[in-house]
């Protein structure tokens, strides 16, 4: 007998998978909710998210998170999903802002289109190249090279990091983690003097085919809500089911008292 999944099942599935494909150099549970802590100006692992479990009151929550990322010199940041968010009231109250709306995107395996490229490469770790193409395509600092480097080596279970070339130089990148049965897609990028030409589609496609050899059942991404042309990317290739949204809530500076 077949057991179905419910969208909430599969939420919180995907939600933990997105979590385990870019762990966090520190986490904490405080109040049902997870705080994490890497540095750097990345959000997700740098936010308080929540968990599948009895939360605490919103208040609570609020006042522990913020003691925790005071405690360390980072400004309280919270993830909130629209699956748990029951904080949106006490945070408008506190004067957080909302930034960065994401979408999570999911398909199944089965019905996504082969496009496997055999001129991308597949490695289950990342080189120095895979590294440097991706540091230039995103403008990263030194502190953020290391931050990312480090989150690498934190993956647990399937990866695979894959790179297109041109003329002897990484143009594409991307990399994804399975885990549960469920392929987690991260850090698609195409150099821009590289757009259009169906790099990112070939690069995530060969992806996605990797994980359907390794025996990943589906696949899930996170996306941001307004880049229509990486939304219609991943529609090509399947990824047309929204499962939930999410944004960020950021506690403004407080005033200096004279």
């Amino acid at each position: 007998m077949t057991v179905r999944m419910s969208s909430d099942d599969l939420n919180w599935r995907v939600e933990q998978a997105c979590r385990e494909a870019w762990p966090a150099a520190t986490e904490t549970v405080v109040e049902g909710w997870l705080l994490r802590r890497s540095g750097g100006r990345i959000r997700r692992p740098n936010s308080a998210n929540p968990l599948r479990v009895e939360r605490g009151a919103p208040d609570k929550v609020i006042d522990a998170a913020e003691a925790f990322y005071v405690g360390h010199g980072q400004t309280p940041l919270f993830r909130v999903p629209d699956i748990a968010g029951e904080l949106e009231t006490a945070l408008d109250h506190r004067g957080y802002r909302p930034e960065g709306g994401t979408i999570h995107l999911h398909a199944g395996i089965d019905g996504m289109p082969q496009v496997r490229d055999v001129q991308v490469a597949v490695s289950p770790t990342p080189g120095e190249d895979w590294f440097e193409a991706r540091f230039r395509m995103s403008a990263y600092d030194e502190a953020e090279r290391r931050i990312f480097r480090r989150m690498t080596g934190l993956i647990v279970g399937d990866r695979a990091f894959v790179s297109s070339q041109r003329d002897g130089l990484i143009v594409a990148v991307a990399f994804g983690v399975i885990h549960d049965g469920l392929l987690v897609v991260e850090s698609v990028e195409t150099d821009s003097d590289f757009r259009q030409q169906g790099l990112g589609r070939r690069t995530v496609g060969t992806l996605v085919d990797w994980a359907r050899r390794a025996g990943a059942s589906a696949a899930c991404l996170q996306v941001v809500a307004d880049n229509t042309p990486a939304r219609a990317l991943y529609a090509s290739l399947g990824f047309s089911h929204e499962l939930y949204r999410y944004h960020y809530r950021r506690k403004p500076h407080e005033p200096r008292q004279l």
